[in-house]
C-alpha cells in the first residue's frame, strides 16, 4: 500500500504545488523519486515528530496541503498533543500517513505495533480516519482526502490486502464496499486484514454458512446504514479489526448499534485482547497468535449462529 500512496501523492504533487511531504527521517527508499522529483515539496524533519507536526501546522495556516509520513505510532502517538492542539483545534489540512498498521513491524516489538491507534484518533475531533483494504482502496481514498478539507489520519499497511475489486468499482471517503453478499452473518473489516475475512468466507461457504462482508475503510466518518443494514438483514454482525478490542472498529459498530436501537441477533468482535502483546514475529504469525486470523473468524461465526436462532436465511429455513 505505501507504493500505491506514494505513486498517487506523487500524482497530486504534479497537479497542485501546495502539496507538501514531510517525513520523520522514514521511508527512503519509497520517498527517493518524490523527493528528487519535488525538493521544493518535501521536507526530512528527522527523528523529532513533534517538530515535524507542528511544521505541518504552521504550514498548512499558510495555505500549504501538508502529509506527514512515518510509522503509525511515532506520527500519533509520540505527538498527540500538537495533533490535538495545533493541526485538529486549528482544523488544518494535514493528513497523517501511518505506514504499517497493526503488526505490519512484528518483529520490532510491541513500540512498533500499531494497536491504539484508531481508537485514540477517531476520538479527535475534526479528524477523519481511514484504513484502506486493499491497495487501490489507498489511492482512490487518498484523493478523496486531497479534496476534503481539515485533518485525516491514513493508516496503510504494508501489505497489500486482498484483491476484491470489480471492474470500474470505486472506493469512496465514508462509504462501506460490499465485497461479498451473504444473509448468515456479516463481517464487518477495516484494514488489510480484510484478507483474513475472504478467506474465512470461502471456508463457511462450504459449510452453507453464507456471509456478507464490509470493506469498512473509512472509520470516521462511519458508514452507519451499511451497519444498520448488516443488523436488519443478516444473522449478526462480527467485526475484524488489527487493533486492540477497545475503542476501535468495535467500538464504533456497537456504538452505532446501540444508539440507534438496533436488534441485532449476535455481536462479536476478532481484535486484540487488551494488551501489550510480549512476542514478536512476522505479521501473519502474530495473526494467528491472538486469535485474529481467518480460522479465528470462521469459528465466531460458526459458534454465534449455533448459540442461537440467527435472523438470516438459516431462520428462514428453518
Amino acid at each position: 500500500m505505501r507504493d500505491a500512496f506514494i505513486e498517487t501523492l506523487t500524482e497530486l504533487a504534479a497537479q497542485d504545488p501546495r502539496v507538501m511531504l514531510i517525513t520523520g527521517d522514514l521511508g527512503y527508499g519509497v520517498l527517493g523519486a518524490f523527493a528528487e522529483r519535488f525538493p521544493d515539496q518535501f521536507l526530512n524533519a528527522g527523528v523529532a515528530e513533534q517538530n515535524m507536526t507542528a511544521i505541518a501546522c504552521g504550514m498548512a495556516l499558510s495555505g500549504w496541503r501538508v502529509y506527514t509520513y512515518s510509522i503509525p505510532n511515532f506520527p500519533t502517538l509520540r505527538c498527540l498533543e500538537q495533533v490535538r492542539n495545533d493541526i485538529c483545534y486549528h482544523d488544518c489540512d494535514v493528513t497523517i500517513v501511518a505506514v504499517g498498521g497493526g503488526f505490519s513491524y512484528g518483529q520490532l516489538g510491541m513500540s512498533h505495533f500499531a494497536t491504539e491507534d484508531l481508537a485514540i484518533m477517531r476520538a479527535l475531533p475534526n479528524m477523519r480516519v481511514v484504513a484502506p483494504t486493499e491497495k487501490w482502496e489507498a489511492q482512490d481514498l487518498l484523493r478523496d482526502l486531497a479534496q476534503a478539507k481539515g485533518p485525516a489520519y491514513l493508516r496503510i499497511d504494508k501489505d497489500a490486502g486482498g484483491r476484491t475489486r470489480r471492474a470500474g468499482e470505486r472506493a469512496t471517503l465514508g462509504e462501506a464496499r460490499r465485497v461479498r453478499d451473504g444473509a448468515d452473518a456479516t463481517i464487518i473489516a477495516t484494514g488489510a486484514i480484510l484478507r483474513e475475512a475472504l478467506i474465512a468466507a470461502e471456508r463457511l461457504a462450504a459449510q452453507s454458512v453464507d456471509c456478507r462482508i464490509e470493506a469498512m475503510h473509512t472509520i470516521k466518518p462511519l458508514d452507519e446504514a451499511a451497519i444498520l443494514s448488516a443488523a436488519a438483514e443478516t444473522g449478526g454482525v462480527v467485526t475484524l479489526e488489527e487493533h486492540n478490542c477497545i475503542g476501535g472498529l468495535k467500538g464504533a459498530v456497537a456504538e452505532t448499534l446501540l444508539s440507534a436501537g438496533a436488534r441485532v441477533g449476535f455481536f462479536r468482535s476478532i481484535a486484540l485482547d487488551d494488551m501489550f502483546p510480549t512476542v514478536v514475529g512476522d505479521q501473519p504469525y502474530l495473526r494467528v497468535r491472538h486469535g485474529m486470523d481467518a480460522a479465528a473468524v470462521e469459528a465466531a461465526v460458526l459458534s454465534a449462529l449455533s448459540s442461537g436462532k440467527p435472523l438470516g436465511r438459516l431462520a428462514e429455513s428453518a
